[in-house]
């Protein structure tokens, strides 16, 4: 992969991640484009990592609450002391309790469809059909924005769902935070807490990915290409300027409005393998 490749599809990945609209189904749209074949797993996990940084960024206070409520429970729970309040009464460490439920069906699905990577990552009718079923799902979720509704109390289960919705944004074409955001909203969270634990999320689930990608890196004899890197902080910055926009959208009950855009690129696509 030549360097300037490498940047543009890591900008391409930055502006695409938190826009609903898939940044895997634009990344193999966008190798394909380029003539690059083979399975390029780890450049893609490298420059959602970029994008995983822009997540810190803008939710570092909430990382950080989460982190010192867990290193509270767990230093009491060493030593023996009462920790029943903190599971009842901590609303950072009942997040970070949610997230690792959620975490779970998103690590099964993932596992699973690693399987498949070659065939995911290679199908240009697949990308097409699954942008198409994203513009539906963003479109349907204009039905569920309020803001100020009673959110329901099934945390757990609300969990459950969302991870399992991230797991199947594995598939190219399926957009991650557009599913996962329109998740929370159709089982009743309020479009700005889908929104916040939608990417939240994605923390585990990107670094999961990345830990099981260093096995590639390593058959690479610990080479990391510098196109990587290149594009990887490409990603950051576009990332984070996209991720406060689609915060902005989602604030202001436009989220559904990339539907349209899902349905014209995905139609273009499988267009383009007809005719």
């Amino acid at each position: 992969m030549e360097y300037h490749q490498g940047i543009i599809l890591g900008i391409l990945q930055g502006l695409t991640e938190f826009l609903p609209v898939s940044s895997s189904g634009h990344l193999v749209l966008g190798q394909i484009f380029f003539g690059i074949k083979h399975s390029q797993l780890t450049f893609d996990i490298s420059v959602h990592v970029g994008t995983l940084m822009a997540v810190f960024v803008v939710y570092r206070s909430d990382i950080m609450a989460m982190l010192l409520s867990l290193f509270d429970f767990f230093s009491k729970a060493v030593f023996l002391k009462p920790v029943s309040h903190l599971i009842n009464e901590d609303k950072n460490l009942q997040l970070a309790g949610l997230i690792v439920i959620g975490s779970v069906p998103t690590a099964l699905i993932g596992l699973f469809l690693k399987k498949f990577e070659h065939i995911l990552f290679a199908s240009e009718i697949l990308v097409g059909f699954m942008l198409i079923l994203t513009g539906t799902v963003l479109w349907l979720s204009k039905n569920y924005y309020v803001s100020d509704r009673p959110e329901k109390k099934n945390a757990v289960k609300n969990s459950l769902f969302i991870g399992l919705c991230q797991g199947l944004a594995v598939i190219p074409g399926i957009s991650r935070s557009g599913t996962t955001i329109a998740a929370g909203m159709f089982m009743g969270l309020n479009r700005q807490t889908a929104a916040k634990f939608s990417f939240l999320l994605s923390i585990p689930a990107i670094f999961g990915a990345e830990i099981l990608s260093i096995k590639d890196i390593i058959k690479n004899d610990l080479i990391i290409d510098p196109v990587i890197l290149y594009a990887t902080i490409a990603s950051f910055i576009t990332g984070l300027i996209a991720l406060k926009l689609l915060l902005r959208l989602v604030h202001s009950g436009k989220f559904h409005l990339f539907a349209p855009y899902c349905w014209l690129v995905g139609s273009l696509v499988l267009l383009s393998n007809i005719i």
